[in-house]
């Protein structure tokens, strides 16, 4: 991850050695890049490998959005989430002090509902709406920019479900 959920950069001296989080991150840079086919190839390969419910919330996170299947994309968003569900207290922090695991909750709710919307699961979609709503209280202490940017996803997507 290049930000946290409060808006600090981090970068690769901020955080302890991670070679997992690295590769992730490489594959993430990847996908910036254009190389869509080329990180969700990647993503794919090193799911396998991964036993820490945060680097398996993290990949999965940033698989989804690369799925040209909307159907994979909902797997990959639903993977994240229940990845997330097994994060221990503090895990987050671990990787970088400033990190809170509640503030991805909205996002992954969001992503969530978004990809169920896609797919025509407009039931599942508006429960998961429902679920990024209720904890959007998580993202006060979060980049102003952030919290933003996933209230307008929620608030455009409560318009595409007619809600």
């Amino acid at each position: 991850m290049d930000t946290d959920t409060d808006g600090t950069h981090v970068t690769a001296q901020d955080t302890a050695q991670d070679p997992l989080m690295d590769r992730i991150t490489a594959l993430v840079a990847l996908s910036h890049q254009g190389s869509r086919a080329e990180a969700a190839a990647g993503f794919a390969a090193l799911w396998p490998e991964l036993v820490d419910p945060f680097h398996r919330c993290v990949l999965a996170h940033y698989a989804a959005d690369v799925q040209e299947d909307p159907h994979a994309e909902l797997e990959w968003d639903r993977r994240a989430l229940a990845a997330a569900d097994e994060v221990p207290p503090g895990r987050a922090e671990s990787h970088h002090p400033a990190l809170q695991l509640a503030g991805f909750y909205p996002s992954l709710h969001l992503n969530l509902a978004e990809a169920c919307r896609k797919v025509g699961l407009v039931d599942e979609a508006r429960a998961q709406l429902a679920a990024a709503r209720a904890r959007l209280g998580a993202l006060e202490d979060a980049d102003p920019g952030y919290a933003g940017t996933i209230r307008g996803g929620l608030e455009r997507l409560a318009e595409r479900l007619g809600q």
